[in-house]
């Protein structure tokens, strides 16, 4: 299941925002295309982002358009994933932009195989593995990096099952996770994001593996509700993995400096076209959170194990 297809000089984006229901394809010919699919999360995955972005750059010199221009742009579209300025700066480098777009592309499916070969071994005969939001096929390119260790699992025949969290405010776990776990057949299950403590209190979890937007010194930041999940795996002795390419790792910075994005509060009040409460309400609506390192067991990355640093 590949998220996006590069034809003809145009970029093709399977819209996120339609998923489950519908499968279709947003265009983008220009770098501001890409731009409006990163901010309104028809593609979105710290890797899905850093490649979309690769390519939005491959659009600026297609068009002619002012490179330097079009990377400041693409680099504000969201702060939080490292993946989206390494990948600008990666292709605002190269001598041959679509090339270098297009190999970023190949290498994005070949890591997150080698992510998930290295990361079923953590994965035993008999595992329920609870996830939260979606590190799969539609946050990469393609097969994913949580739910690429999953698939890798089940492919290799060990009996397991998965529990999503919906992930509110926009159930990326509801709406993504549960379907492409449903696509391979995988058994899953749905929770709501507050019913996560209590399922590893009766030991209904075995272990925990999520993605991440940033690796940084201290810890990692990933969707909002990351961390009641690690602190409620810490209460219960389960071990807790994040899957997360080198690509999504900041050497130079503490995790405690990253931008954590604040998204419309309209995502909060608004369920569909159902409002929740009053009009009026003041809302937070903060997209990531912080995960300290120390909760960590390990990150799974496409040349083994790490520690968190």
């Amino acid at each position: 299941m590949k998220t996006m297809q590069w034809e003809d000089n145009k970029l093709l984006l399977i819209d996120q925002t339609k998923l489950p229901d519908e499968l279709t394809y947003f265009e983008c010919k220009t770098y501001q295309d890409v731009i409006k699919a990163i901010k309104t999360m028809v593609v979105r995955g710290a890797p899905a982002i850093g490649v979309a972005a690769a390519f939005g750059m491959a659009l600026a010199y297609i068009s002619g358009d002012n490179p330097q221009k079009a990377a400041r742009e693409i680099k504000s579209s969201r702060p939080t994933a490292v993946n989206l300025f390494w990948a600008v700066d990666r292709v605002l480098g190269s001598d041959s932009p679509v090339d270098e777009a297009i190999k970023m592309y190949d290498e994005d499916i070949k890591t997150n195989k080698s992510i998930g070969a290295y990361g079923s071994k953590i994965i035993d005969d008999g595992d329920t593995i609870l996830t939260h939001c979606n590190a799969g096929a539609l946050a990469c390119v393609d097969y994913g990096t949580a739910l690429g260790v999953i698939r890798t699992a089940f492919k290799e025949g060990k009996n397991i099952s998965v529990v999503c969290n919906e992930t509110r405010p926009l159930c990326q776990g509801a709406r993504l996770s549960v379907w492409e776990m449903q696509q391979d057949k995988i058994p899953v299950e749905l929770i709501v994001d507050s019913a996560a403590g209590y399922l590893m209190q009766t030991g209904a979890i075995d272990k925990v593996v999520i993605g991440a937007d940033r690796v940084a010194q201290g810890g990692v930041a990933n969707k909002i509700g990351s961390l009641m999940v690690a602190l409620a795996a810490n209460r219960f002795n389960i071990p807790f993995y994040v899957a997360a390419p080198k690509s999504t790792f900041d050497y130079q910075n503490s995790i405690y400096d990253v931008e954590i994005e604040e998204r419309n509060p309209e995502e909060v009040l608004y369920f569909g076209t159902s409002r929740l409460a009053p009009a009026e309400t003041i809302i937070r609506n903060p997209a990531f959170d912080i995960v300290p390192d120390d909760l960590i067991t390990g990150i799974i990355t496409e040349e083994g194990i790490i520690k968190p640093f």
